[in-house]
């Protein structure tokens, strides 16, 4: 049960600002700021160094909280910069060849479909997307299954990579039927669950991927700068590790030679911000106190309230589509550019964000667009109030 009272006494941004921009960065919890500006002040006192060596324990307590956000171990969890450093981290330890099949949707991020293009120019890898399975009244219903396994069986992927809730749309990706495919084949899968994590609740052990990345600062409610990486056991057991390690992540042993670290540390830089890395521990310990079950429903019924009513505005057309939609709604208007009507609702403090053209060309093609989309995501802090302040104020600039 949300305590919606407790939870925007919890929040100072909402005293200030109408935040419906949580896909992007949401607003912090105080026990998250409380947290980064604390070690700030220890590390100012004493040094990073020291601050570090002092704080152990509440740092080791990152791996825990995050392992149990996504019912794994800490032992699986990396730290990393953000969620596409965590990707590419994971990527780089596939040791790709010519010829070699990544196979993905039409709806993946615009970094990772770029980093797929140049795997394919600089190591001659075959990019290749599954067909979109068709909905109702000429819409599409996100990634078909069924292409997905025929083509895992027909073209032997290296890997199959799908982003969980593309950053465009409202959609949501079939993730754990596509995770029970690479299981049966045998193919390594890699889930890009950056705007999931935080308003959905995501199972590694379900969903039966062999990485997985996200970051700290969208529907988690952390800090900007801090990301992470889920690592499989079997992963780790079959010596995957960055192209890139470093001397947090392996010893050096010989001239010549180096060891591993046994766990997903492997993937980790030494250095780190550790004000963040406490800060995102008391973001994600926060969620599972709120309770993501409660969230998703929370974010489900703000969602069910807010659409028909955009859509009902004059002119507006809603961009998403699919059977499951999250908590990221997108719009364009016939009668105002979506970057007009960001700034307008900007001057009356309602923080929304841009959906380009650039970052989701199939997509926005297929529908379409040759410019940007508003995008709109609500949060479990959000209130009916705010979101009458939101559609009045679209209505108004329209």
């Amino acid at each position: 049960m949300i305590d919606l009272a407790k939870l925007r006494a919890d929040t100072p941004g909402t005293q200030y600002v109408t935040h419906f921009n949580s896909a992007g960065a949401s607003l912090m919890p105080q026990p998250v700021i409380d947290a980064i500006t604390g070690h700030i002040a220890l590390e100012a006192q004493m040094g990073g160094y020291e601050a570090a060596e002092l704080r152990q324990n509440a740092i080791r307590g990152f791996y825990t909280a995050t392992a149990d956000l996504l019912n794994a171990k800490p032992e699986n969890i990396a730290g990393t910069a953000n969620a596409t450093d965590a990707y590419a981290r994971a990527l780089s330890a596939i040791p790709f060849e010519r010829d070699d099949v990544i196979l993905t949707t039409n709806n993946d991020y615009v970094s990772n479909q770029l980093a797929f293009l140049s795997l394919q120019q600089r190591y001659g890898v075959r990019v290749v997307r599954a067909e979109d399975k068709p909905g109702s009244e000429s819409t599409w219903d996100g990634v078909s299954v069924d292409d997905m396994a025929a083509k895992i069986r027909e073209l032997r992927p290296r890997l199959v990579a799908v982003t969980h809730v593309p950053t465009n749309s409202g959609l949501v990706q079939p993730v754990v039927a596509i995770g029970a495919l690479c299981r049966e084949h045998d193919v390594l899968y890699l889930v890009d669950a950056c705007q999931s994590v935080g308003q959905l609740p995501v199972d590694v052990m379900q969903i039966q991927c062999d990485f997985l990345s996200a970051t700290c600062r969208k529907f988690l409610r952390g800090p900007r700068g801090i990301g992470f990486l889920y690592v499989s056991d079997r992963v780790l057991q079959d010596g995957y590790a960055p192209l890139f390690v470093d001397l947090h992540g392996a010893g050096w042993e010989s001239a010549n030679t180096f060891r591993l670290e046994p766990t997903a540390v492997r993937f980790e830089d030494w250095e780190f911000s550790y004000a963040l890395v406490l800060g995102a521990a008391q973001a994600h310990r926060y969620a599972l106190t709120v309770g993501l079950e409660s969230i998703a429903q929370r974010n489900a019924e703000l969602c069910a309230t807010l659409r028909p009513k955009l859509s009902a505005l004059p002119g507006v057309r809603l961009l998403d589509e699919g059977t499951h939609l999250s908590s990221i709604i997108t719009l364009v208007s016939d009668h105002k550019p979506a970057a007009d009507l960001k700034t307008r609702l900007l001057t009356e403090h309602i923080n929304t964000s841009l959906s380009v053209y650039g970052g989701a060309i199939i997509d926005y093609g297929r529908k379409g667009m040759t410019t940007a989309a508003l995008r709109i995501s609500p949060h479990y802090f959000n209130t009916s109030e705010e979101m009458d302040r939101l559609v009045d104020t679209l209505s108004d600039a329209l």
